[in-house]
């Protein structure tokens, strides 16, 4: 019984924090052998408690999004890692084989062809509504041709590619662990302007309800028909009991070239009667059946923790291994990520650890079979050897040097401001910083424009000669030219990737000086702002080593700004867009033409909101009521139409 409520309240924790906030405390692999065990012991006594997991669908919603009961219950599933238990599941049915995406279960209901709600699954009884957030997904039509009642599942996902692109966007303390948790993450935000510059995909996988023209007899078919209405649906094989290992081999071989990350498959019948006459358990339909991948796993030695210090400071934990082969590839590190997971693991050098790979892809410690717990955390910075200070992340504590002139620090930090998005500086590469750091060429990223005064000394660097010293002094030049919010963004100010130093900028109208004067009260009040970001940008323009590195270059950037419309007849006048539209193909075409005409769109009415458009002026909205609240005027489409003449 201990054991047992020692298990509970272990997986319930686990289920708050992936569910709720976002983050993860333990790997799926621990996650699964725990639930497996606590299974295995409510089997063996025969008692089962009212908090267990095993008897509840999800964790129960806290969150300020508005609480929806769903219409028809969502079940987990129950599941396997043995391929012998799909073909006995399947027997002599034909079934559909599918993958089983990770990323964040979304219902969606379509009214006489429109689009009109999205909620979260939640427990499984009652979800968040994040219609607002699916309204700016990728790939969601708003519209269909079917002019009844509709009701679909789906998974929200973020693909890999995108996810790696906002991460390096993010400051080390605000990165994500996997797409899964920054899917999560933002189709749970309050604001939509964040999903909207995210690449959110909607996967369908299943028809919960509908009528009319819609095929009643396969999934399969159910499927074909999602895919010609224009939603993207999850990828399938048709299977029976003869071929559903081959089809598991054939997935397994596939994951590598997915998009999204994924968990497993399902497996479900295919004929909907049957499906149906089966019925469900207090926790899992009958008709489905989860398969986990059998995590590949080896056991090694752990050899090292190499810490690396990243251009924030941040001291990332880098486990060592002998060298095993997993998944057809040779692996000998994994990212431990921060020092939580060190200590949760209680590693140590020499330790017998396993090692698989998630979701068949990225390597991690599974379990640590010595647990000597002897690893020290390092109180000196590797690189410079100044002292480290643990700090509070999102998924946990980690270790930071306290240097800020530290070499490694100084190296990305320059790295970063070269950068695309930041100053666009062509040919600089963190290979090339390290070497000019080294040979005293570059202290900071001043320096970049001063390597005309190193011209013998860089051509000599192997690696480089005249022609490689000519093409990065011409791409050095023609940084000089570039817009003030790239340059913000290029200093490197925690929590202010480039969106927000556009916003910076159009709040302030280009004004450098009163950007670097202002005020944290009057930050805060900048749409899209919240005290953290604001606090950030205040203290970064306090420090006196910032400015004096500003103060060296800034006199020879020359900012251009951004393009405008000769016709401003909106300069200085914030709309909200709400409710369907009738003239405009979707709200994204009227934003942008509201902003080509010096206006500005926002998500929520505040008491600086001119106007709310909503065709639908009587409706007992929030935002509706909002605007009546503080006076906002609502207009319709037509009146804001007219506006403009």
């Amino acid at each position: 019984m201990e054991r047992m409520k020692e298990l509970i309240a272990l997986l319930n924790k686990a289920s708050e924090a992936y569910y709720q906030m976002a983050s993860e405390i333990m790997s799926d692999y621990e996650y699964d052998n725990l639930y497996d065990e606590l299974v295995r012991l409510e089997k063996d006594t025969g008692i089962i408690m009212s908090e267990s997991p095993t008897q509840r669908v999800g964790y129960e919603v806290l969150s300020s999004l508005e609480k929806v009961r769903h219409e028809t219950k969502m079940l987990s599933l129950d599941k396997t890692k043995e391929v012998e238990k799909l073909e006995e599941f399947l027997d002599d049915h034909e079934g559909l084989l599918s993958l089983k995406l990770d990323g964040l279960t979304i219902v969606l209901k379509y009214n006489n062809g429109t689009f009109i709600q999205a909620v979260t699954r939640g427990n499984g009884e009652i979800g968040e509504d994040i219609t607002h957030n699916a309204r700016v997904f990728k790939n969601i039509p708003l519209k269909i041709n079917y002019l009844d009642e509709m009701i679909i599942r789906g998974e929200a996902v973020i693909s890999f590619k995108e996810f790696e692109k906002i991460n390096s966007s993010l400051d080390e303390s605000e990165k994500y662990k996997n797409p899964r948790n920054l899917c999560s993450g933002t189709v749970r935000q309050l604001n939509n302007e964040i999903a909207a510059k995210r690449e959110v995909n909607f996967i369908a996988f299943s028809l919960v309800s509908g009528n009319g023209n819609i095929p009643h007899d396969l999934k399969s078919n159910q499927l074909k028909w999602l895919q010609s209405i224009g939603f993207t649906t999850v990828d399938y094989k048709l299977v029976s009991s003869k071929n559903v290992g081959q089809a598991v081999r054939e997935f397994e071989l596939e994951i590598e070239k997915n998009d999204f990350a994924s968990d497993g498959l399902v497996l479900t019948y295919d004929d909907i009667d049957y499906s149906k006459s089966l019925g469900t358990t207090s926790k899992f339909p009958k008709d489905s059946l989860a398969f986990k991948w059998a995590d590949e796993t080896a056991v090694t030695t752990l050899k090292e923790i190499f810490w690396n210090t990243s251009r924030t400071g941040l001291i990332n934990p880098i486990a060592v291994f002998e060298p095993v082969e997993l998944e057809g590839t040779t692996v000998n590190r994994a990212s431990l990520h921060n020092i939580s997971i060190v200590e949760t693991l209680k590693l140590g050098i020499g330790d017998k650890i396993s090692v698989y790979k998630a979701n068949m892809i990225i390597p991690q410690i599974a379990e640590n079979f010595t647990k000597s717990n002897s690893v020290i955390i390092p109180d000196k910075c590797g690189v410079c050897g100044e002292d480290t200070e643990i700090v509070k992340l999102r998924d946990g504590k980690a270790l930071k040097c306290t240097n800020p002139n530290c070499h490694a620090r100084i190296v990305l930090q320059i790295v970063h401001y070269a950068s695309r998005d930041a100053l666009n500086i062509e040919g600089i590469s963190e290979a090339y910083v390290e070497k000019f750091v080294e040979n005293g060429i570059l202290e900071n990223y001043t320096d970049l424009y001063k390597l005309e005064n190193y011209k013998e000394k860089i051509i000599s660097l192997e690696g480089f000669g005249e022609k490689s010293y000519l093409n990065l002094i011409n791409a050095v030049e023609k940084s000089k030219t570039t817009r003030l919010s790239n340059f913000i963004y290029a200093l490197g100010i925690n929590h202010v990737g480039l969106s927000n130093a556009k916003l910076l900028c159009r709040f302030y109208e280009n004004d450098f000086e009163k950007i670097k004067n202002a005020d944290i009260e009057e930050l805060i009040s900048i749409d899209g702002f919240g005290e953290i970001i604001a606090q950030s940008v205040y203290r970064y323009f306090s420090h006196e080593s910032n400015i004096e590195l500003i103060n060296k270059i800034i006199g020879c950037l020359n900012f251009i700004e951004e393009e405008k419309s000769e016709n401003n007849i909106f300069d200085g006048e914030i709309f909200v867009i709400t409710g369907e539209l009738k003239t405009f193909k979707n709200r994204k075409e009227l934003q942008n033409e509201i902003e080509a005409l010096g206006g500005k769109v926002t998500s929520s009415v505040t008491k600086k909101t001119t106007y709310l458009i909503n065709n639908n002026i009587n409706s007992a909205s929030s935002k509706n009521k909002k605007a009546h609240e503080l006076n906002v005027p609502i207009i319709t489409e037509d009146e804001y139409i007219n506006l403009k003449k």
